[in-house]
């Protein structure tokens, strides 16, 4: 790992460790510390995700025609902007536009990083850049709420101006060692568009491109499904059934997202060597395989009329299943929509996908919230089936992919980004 990576990587630690002293309290800061009601929380909370939606759509095509280094420190001071607010915020003006700055910001580094990480890398390092990347910031978010839960309390709003605060320096952290990060950026292969996109140099080309390029439509679909079958649910349907179908003690949910925490930390590395070398695509679709059994699982909780013991450790189960569903999923997916990507393209590629990442979050919750909550026969078959879905499409669009998109180690190593292929490539326009 050069020591550019090792930047990108130590603030892609420490941002996640300053959101993981708010995210897991900010509804109960709005709802119940400041006593803006949870009308008003979950207005927050839809703001947040909509300022994302917001600024997603035109965050690519500024990172590709002015780099992430300045997307990622423009985002990164103004969520930390955002998050100092909050933590003043008394009324639900200041609530809601703290939080739409929060959003906004945290939103635009994502696809920063992925891109400043491709840029760092070449097809056979970039799985593990990004398992690496996957794994930091879940420990980051893992330590900083069990730090942030020692230090909140709920009769002291400073303790949560506190926790707002210490996420706010964490982000000027992180634009701080962004600044200190030189990137090489791989000119040589500007006009290179891989195989199945088509080129269009007229204004609004990129966009045009990217919709003819049937792989990566297919990994957006796929895409889609895996974030709403997964991370949709955690904190709205699942937690919704758990309480409601198997009786869960609201504590135990924690319980279940520290399995899963746990499971993407001790197996991360050993998944990555067993998945690094394999087919991208089966290995997504053993995914799906996994998760279905996880949501069977779920099933024996909430409907298997076992005792509320065998209930609670099948529920912890199945959160410990898709965790490990999420370590095989991080060396694979990220990095593969960087090799679909033409080089000069690489942004807009990855805030598509983070677009679509956005989008399954709040669709997510929205649907399966209600189901878990009153149709719990209904949930379960719902989510089995999704999840079996993920194994077909992951097959799909397997036939899509290149030999080398689909296994990275057939390759030789090298640090292009998009590997020109002669028969079937064509140039991309400068203007695009």
């Amino acid at each position: 790992m050069g020591a550019a990576m090792r930047g990108i990587q130590a603030g892609n630690a420490l941002s996640a460790f300053g959101l993981g002293f708010t995210v897991p309290y900010l509804y109960v800061y709005v709802a119940q510390v400041r006593d803006l009601g949870a009308g008003t929380a979950g207005a927050v909370l839809a703001v947040f995700a909509m300022a994302a939606l917001v600024v997603l759509p035109f965050t690519g095509r500024v990172i590709d025609r002015r780099g992430p280094l300045p997307v990622l420190v423009g985002g990164a001071v103004l969520a930390s902007v955002g998050a100092l607010a909050m933590g003043l915020s008394g009324g639900v003006p200041a609530a809601v536009l703290s939080a739409t700055l929060l959003g906004a910001g945290t939103a635009v580094i994502q696809p920063a990083l992925a891109t400043m990480i491709v840029w760092c890398s070449s097809p056979t390092t970039r799985t593990r850049a990004f398992a690496t990347q996957f794994f930091l910031a879940n420990l980051g978010l893992g330590v900083g709420g069990l730090i942030g839960g020692q230090l909140v309390d709920e009769s002291r709003p400073g303790s949560f101006t506190l926790l707002f605060s210490i996420e706010a320096v964490m982000f000027l952290v992180l634009a701080g060692i962004a600044l200190t990060v030189r990137l090489p950026r791989p000119d040589a292969l500007a006009g290179v568009v891989p195989q199945g996109v088509i080129a269009d140099g007229r204004r609004g080309g990129g966009i045009r491109v990217l919709l003819g390029h049937r792989a990566m439509l297919q990994l957006c679909v796929l895409g889609f499904v895996l974030f709403f079958a997964c991370y949709g649910q955690f904190e709205s349907g699942l937690a919704a059934y758990g309480t409601e179908a198997a009786g869960i003690d609201p504590s135990t949910l924690g319980i279940a997202l520290a399995a899963n925490t746990a499971v993407i930390v001790i197996a991360q590395f050993v998944v990555l060597r067993l998945v690094e070398r394999r087919r991208r695509s089966r290995v997504i679709a053993a995914v799906g395989l996994i998760w279905a059994l996880a949501w069977v699982i779920a099933g024996y909780a909430g409907l298997g009329h076992g005792s509320r013991m065998m209930a609670t450790v099948a529920f912890i189960s199945t959160y410990a299943l898709f965790g490990l569903g999420e370590a095989m999923l991080s060396p694979t997916v990220a990095p593969l929509v960087a090799d679909l990507a033409p080089a000069p393209m690489v942004g807009r590629y990855n805030s598509a996908f983070a677009l679509v990442k956005q989008l399954a979050l709040a669709v997510g919750p929205a649907v399966g919230g209600p189901m878990g909550a009153a149709l719990h026969g209904p949930y379960i078959v719902t989510f089995v089936l999704f999840s079996l879905g993920i194994t077909v499409l992951a097959l799909r669009l397997g036939r899509q992919l290149t030999p080398v998109q689909d296994q990275p180690s057939l390759a030789p190593a090298s640090r292009v980004v998009v590997r020109h292929q002669p028969e079937t490539a064509t140039a991309l326009a400068p203007t695009n």
